[in-house]
């Protein structure tokens, strides 16, 4: 069975493979319309923004409305980072006053999520590598305490990649990172693929002894799914420079399980997964204020009593300043750029 599904797992990455790659191509023989969309790739924007990404994995208990939410230890950060030439680079870290409920003493983590809106393609990538999750006192029957686990790791790699047909009037970058600017309000229908594997394991049953749920916890789940999806983007232009985005697709994946708590349970289904997000706020030639949310819900293949998922968030506030910078600058940031060695423009 693990040979068979290696293969197939390599049989999927070359379809999408190739489906990315004519995608691409057509992505990249159109311009953007002036009429909709302004681009000044040399002014150089600097960014001040709140944010938080994370990773949730939630339990339903059989037969019940109840959930067990583990929450990874991730924290608010704050972060600066700067658009300039198409490239764009942000750093942050969670700060003390922003994270007073933080454990100090958990393992280190690293979530690494890259959301890329070039012109007529949406494209999300996930390195997610948490380690201690924790489940809040409220939502356990048998304990006013949280329940620490440490040991509870997750590993998600994952590939959400859209074609927008009429991206050539519609910039989601303009909503994202306001490196451009939205002067008409413009909507356009999408489709793709997305991919996603990884698992959630612990030293030991991740569902605590109180909640009485013996007969369906488990050590480990490993999973793999992929599917076609399609879906809406727009963005409404109104009061002189505000905007309000939204980008919702809906994915048909077909999925494999597989659950270990002394014996091994596994299985195979096709069942729906969603994608939002969501922007707002005011972008000029100046400045920029603005709120962003992207949710991602990945239910995993359920299989008897084993009925979990993995729902995924980042959201952020931005503050922005663009400016103009000086010729001098201009040449010699060109010469480092990496954008400049996968871009023809």
């Amino acid at each position: 069975m693990q040979k068979s599904f290696t293969g197939f797992f390599k049989f999927c990455t070359l379809i999408v493979a190739f489906c990315l790659g004519n995608l691409a191509l057509k992505a990249q023989t159109s311009q953007y319309d002036s009429g909709y969309v302004e681009v000044s790739p040399e002014t150089f924007l600097l960014r001040f923004y709140f944010s938080k990404k994370y990773s949730d994995f939630l339990i339903n208990a059989p037969n019940s409305s109840d959930k067990l939410i583990y929450r990874p230890n991730s924290g608010n950060n704050l972060g600066i980072g700067f658009t300039y030439q198409k490239f764009t680079l942000n750093i942050a870290g969670p700060v003390g006053f922003l994270n007073p409920g933080r454990q100090r003493d958990f393992p280190a983590y690293l979530d690494l999520q890259a959301h890329i809106y070039p012109r007529k393609m949406i494209v999300d990538l996930f390195g997610q590598f948490y380690n201690g999750f924790v489940l809040s006192a409220d939502q356990l029957a048998g304990s006013d305490e949280d329940y620490l686990r440490q040991d509870v790791k997750m590993r998600k790699i994952g590939l959400n990649f859209n074609y927008l047909p009429n991206g050539d009037k519609l910039s989601i970058q303009a909503a994202f990172n306001q490196s451009q600017i939205q002067k008409r309000s413009a909507f356009s229908p999408f489709y793709g693929f997305e991919i996603y594997g990884g698992k959630v394991f612990g030293d030991s049953l991740l569902v605590p002894d109180s909640e009485e749920l013996a007969f369906a916890n488990f050590q480990q789940v490993n999973y793999f799914q992929f599917g076609p999806n399609a879906g809406l983007a727009g963005t409404l232009v109104f009061g002189n420079g505000f905007f309000l985005s939204g980008v919702a697709s809906a994915n048909v994946s077909l999925g494999h399980s597989r659950w270990q708590n002394g014996i091994s349970t596994q299985t195979w289904k096709v069942f729906p997964t969603y994608f939002l997000r969501g922007f707002f706020g005011y972008n000029s030639r100046r400045f920029s204020i603005n709120a962003n949310y992207v949710w991602k819900n990945l239910p995993l293949a359920e299989a008897s009593l084993f009925d979990q998922s993995i729902n995924t968030g980042n959201y952020r506030i931005n503050l922005i300043y663009k400016f103009a910078v000086g010729k001098n600058f201009e040449r010699k940031f060109q010469k480092i750029n990496p954008m400049r060695l996968i871009s023809k423009d």
